[in-house]
């Protein structure tokens, strides 16, 4: 169980003061933001009344009252006697609903796995459409190649050697030496986030998780049985549209000034968890966008050594780096590292190829792990994922200059129709990480529809409901696309501040599928 110190939260609360509101529901009211922007996280103890009173410089009575109000709203559980803990009340519409539009009765736009019908924006998915030619060509070389693998059984549970050997070198020259016997083809990146839990995690384990963190890696670690560890992950102090210019050295130097990894919040944890593994996205952060710097790399790879946890890195996105920021894997400041990788984000989500690095004794408990799950990918898709690992960086420039405009697009956008959002700026990836000027992004999520878009919820990035205040918005679309989807925001929007009681009623929405 995580807690909080006196003068942890006291950092946390800022300068807030008591203006014409009475006191003690100011103090509650800046501990429920901090509870629904994941700044403090679930389960949390908070500290005693009289610790924090001190801390703060306010009468005993003020934060007893504060606690008071946070129980009674459903944010703390515990009483007098026992520190308070942490929470998300469940909420449930109330007995007549305000919207009976296509997200309620239409399961289409609400089922997993399934693609947005035709006629909607999808912006629930942070993916790109197949980099064409490039994919064309390499299955084309692959099909020559097949041949010679028919005599064979086909099952292979670390894969094809050839793919094994372009990701290692990749690897290597990256300055992380690898061996082809390091790495393991999986099927995709989910796929090696699922064989690494089976291996090296068993139910109850604890699993240390930033906070917001990829929900389909939330999902994993929960259908494993693990237990989430969620840490505060902190985007800085966000760049509004409005302030933030278009070029990319404007906004490189605004956001190279941001921590968006608090590393004192992280070290803590590993220190007092003592997670199994520690799941984390260090490079151009899904859905922040955010790059962390080397030496907090380091103090990482440290903090995990001692804590006993296995650092699993995953570098899905690591390719997709927009303002060309020089920084080395992870794995290049220790051999524990577990490192997963994917062509899904650079080249095609389509190719469900992905890969596992580790040492080779990890890569044999994979192996064993695996045949658990399935005994091996399919062949013609590692073939073509060889030749496209060799020639990585042939459709990066092209699709990197187009994320780019992408980019300034959306956020100039964003800056003119939907000025109260705050976005911390991007410097890689595909997504934006919108602050919203109230919690609807559960109601946005659930009548945007009705305006041309789907969306996925803040609430699916985080554990327990937090993030209502926020909003992932891909910059996936050519700009023509994204200035439809804002204008649908705007108008979804507007439609949320003319009917108050509609954002209560849709507070209970069902969730979509998200990459």
């Amino acid at each position: 169980m995580s807690s909080l110190t006196a003068s942890g939260l006291s950092r946390l609360l800022g300068e807030w003061n008591v203006g014409a509101t009475p006191g003690y529901r100011e103090l509650a009211d800046v501990v429920r933001l901090l509870v629904l922007d994941g700044r403090v996280a679930l389960d949390t103890a908070l500290p005693s009344e009289r610790a924090l009173s001190e801390a703060l410089g306010v009468s005993r009575t003020m934060v007893t009252a504060a606690y008071g109000l946070l129980r009674e709203q459903g944010f703390l559980t515990g009483g007098q006697g026992s520190r308070s803990r942490t929470r998300i009340p469940r909420l449930t519409p109330a007995g007549t609903t305000l919207f009976t539009g296509p997200v309620r009765n239409d399961p289409a736009l609400t089922a997993p796995g399934l693609a947005a019908p035709e006629g909607l924006i999808d912006l629930a998915y942070a993916s790109l459409p197949a980099s064409g030619e490039v994919v064309h060509r390499a299955f084309a070389a692959a099909l020559t190649e097949l041949p010679a693998l028919l005599p064979g059984f086909g099952y292979d549970a670390l894969g094809l050697l050839p793919l094994r050997e372009a990701v290692a070198a990749r690897y290597t020259a990256a300055g992380v030496p690898t061996t082809a016997s390091q790495i393991m083809v999986t099927s995709g990146a989910q796929h090696a986030l699922n064989i690494i839990l089976r291996a090296l995690a068993g139910r109850q384990d604890r699993v240390l998780v930033e906070h917001p963190s990829y929900p389909n890696a939330l999902d994993a670690i929960r259908a494993a049985g693990c237990r989430p560890v969620p840490v505060a992950f902190s985007a800085g102090t966000g760049i509004s549209p409005r302030r933030a210019g278009t070029s990319a050295g404007t906004h490189g130097a605004r956001a190279g000034a941001a921590q968006a990894w608090d590393m004192a919040a992280l070290q803590a944890a590993l220190q007092q968890q003592r997670p199994r593994l520690a799941y984390v996205v260090p490079d151009f952060h899904n859905p922040t966008g955010q790059l962390m710097p080397d030496l907090q790399r380091r103090h990482l790879v440290r903090a995990a050594a001692a804590a006993g946890t296995v650092l699993v890195v995953d570098e899905t996105l690591r390719e997709l780096n927009l303002d060309g920021a020089v920084t080395a894997p992870v794995a290049a400041f220790s051999p524990a590292v577990v490192t997963i990788g994917s062509l899904s984000k650079s080249h095609w989500g389509g190719l469900r190829t992905g890969w596992i690095r580790a040492s080779e004794d990890l890569i044999q408990r994979f192996a064993g792990a695996r045949t658990s799950l399935d005994l091996g990918g399919p062949l013609m898709e590692q073939l073509a994922a060889a030749h496209l690992v060799r020639a990585l960086d042939e459709p990066l420039p092209a699709r990197i200059a187009a994320l780019r405009d992408s980019r300034a697009a959306l956020l100039e956008l964003l800056a003119g129709h939907l000025p109260e959002w705050e976005a911390a700026y991007p410097s890689g990836g595909l997504s934006a990480w919108c602050r919203l000027p109230a919690p609807i992004s559960t109601a946005l999520t659930v009548i945007a529809p009705d305006f041309g878009v789907r969306l996925a919820a803040g609430s699916r990035f985080g554990i327990g409901g937090a993030f209502e205040r926020y909003l992932r918005v891909p910059f996936t679309l050519p700009p023509d696309k994204l200035e439809a989807a804002v204008l649908a925001l705007r108008s979804a929007q507007d439609r949320l501040d003319a009917a108050p009681q509609l954002r209560r009623t849709l507070k209970s929405a069902p969730a979509v599928a998200i990459a």
